[in-house]
């Protein structure tokens, strides 16, 4: 499987997390069944992290290893687990020369002017995979026609680069990589011709994964590139596109300050992956409820270990995950186990199901938290545990000194914040609510 991973010339925003956690549930859930190599690549040949090198003044690699490792960070906090193979661009100029050397040798790219570019017109499927015709295209273009080119969708696989800018000898004179080439190269590197599955965001299927298809068949003798091509859906900010101009772009780096990544993560995982999904605030506060839910059903429950290693995920929550990850419908079937197990007061029913609510969690990348470490975390906006502690000692030397009004203050104040409180003779429990 191969994912078309991060351009690191910034900090991940949300829309980039998404493909992240959506594919990473996919990994999760092939690896039940299959032995799976997965490579997601970094990008770090681009004009946009040229364009950084020269705003900040700093040099191009170290741009790139700091947000390299910054993607990697904030990923791993939204609970993604890191790719077998993470190949660089800059560490494969040499596999994609050669395949460039292939196309040009096989008619399907020429030379001109010190670039190279792919025919277009050589490739009879060109379009299939993101359903355009190819001749309407030309004639809606509007696309400039640059002297070089033969035709405007004529794509870039090599350019020169002027002297401050990163380049490598070619038999083209010095130049860089274009962005397509890129993919094919290194997926052919480390997966082969032809792989399993590709995956990435809707935003790719055109031109990049359009382009990425027609080269690799082209250069492979009409090889089949990839069996499945996955994407997900875009994501919008309060239902408007995110973007610079806007001002609504939202960085990963940042959220993780304050809101628990599994919050993110489920939040990314409530909408159907090739839907669209709108990220805001109370898709944030949604998110946040719901775990709290799941974490106070399997709070308390001492687990024994062979129990929670022997433990499966409901069979209607895998169903609903291998039916082209259905997320919505595998979600509501945990709701439905932790509700299950609250309603239940047999202790041995409590213990088996708090240990497929985990595996669960273990497949989908949530409940990965110590229950009690997860309610005493405090959140911006949230009570901290330590302050609902402190709050039920108020309320209980409130209650021993018989002032009830004082004591039921207090409990108005704890369900205001979300917290709801239980008296047994035991003592009081607390836990966090919708």
């Amino acid at each position: 499987m191969y994912l078309c991973g991060p351009t690191v010339y910034n900090y991940a925003h949300i829309g980039n997390a998404r493909p992240a956690v959506v594919f990473d549930l996919l990994v999760r859930l092939l690896r039940r069944d299959y032995e799976l190599t997965f490579a997601r690549n970094i990008t770090d040949i681009d004009d946009k992290i040229n364009a950084a090198s020269v705003e900040t003044g700093k040099p191009i690699d170290e741009i790139t290893a700091q947000f390299i490792d910054a993607y990697n960070e904030d990923m791993s906090a939204l609970s993604v687990l890191p790719p077998d193979i993470e190949p660089r661009a800059t560490q494969h100029v040499a596999e994609m020369i050669e395949m460039i050397e292939t196309l040009i040798a096989n008619g399907n790219a020429y030379e001109a002017e010190s670039h190279v570019l792919f025919d277009v017109s050589s490739h009879d499927d060109y379009g299939a995979l993101s359903r355009r015709n190819l001749r309407e295209m030309i004639a809606g273009s509007r696309v400039e026609v640059a002297p070089y080119k033969k035709a405007a969708h004529d794509f870039v696989l090599w350019k020169p680069s002027t002297p401050e800018l990163p380049g490598w000898d070619s038999p083209w004179g010095r130049g860089r990589p274009g962005w397509h080439i890129e993919c094919s190269a290194m997926a052919k590197k480390h997966l082969g011709k032809t792989i399993d599955i590709h995956a990435g965001g809707q935003d790719l299927v055109f031109p990049h994964h359009e382009n990425e298809l027609a080269q690799s068949r082209c250069a492979h003798d009409g090889t089949e590139f990839a069996r499945y091509w996955v994407h997900n859906g875009y994501l919008s900010m309060d239902h408007e596109k995110m973007s610079k101009s806007l001002g609504n772009v939202v960085l990963v780096h940042d959220l993780i300050k304050t809101i628990p990544g599994e919050v993110i993560r489920l939040a990314l995982l409530s909408a159907h992956y090739r839907q669209p999904l709108d990220w805001s605030d109370a898709t944030i506060e949604s998110a946040r409820r719901k775990l709290d839910r799941l974490y106070g059903a399997v709070r308390g429950i001492d687990l024994p270990a062979d129990l929670r290693a022997a433990a499966e995920p409901p069979e209607a929550l895998l169903a609903a995950l291998e039916d082209d990850l259905n997320t919505p419908k595998a979600l509501a079937e945990l709701f439905g186990l932790a509700r299950a197990l609250n309603k239940t007061s047999d202790a041995d029913e409590r213990r088996c199901m708090a240990a497929s609510m985990l595996a669960a969690g273990s497949v989908m990348g949530l409940l990965q938290t110590d229950p009690e470490d997860w309610f005493a975390g405090h959140v911006e906006g949230q009570l901290s545990s330590d302050k609902i502690d402190a709050l039920l000692a108020k309320r209980k030397a409130a209650r021993a000194c018989r002032d009830f009004d004082a004591a039921d203050a207090i409990r108005d104040q704890l369900a205001d914040s979300g917290v709801s409180i239980e008296d047994s003779p035991d003592g009081t429990s607390w836990r966090r609510s919708d």
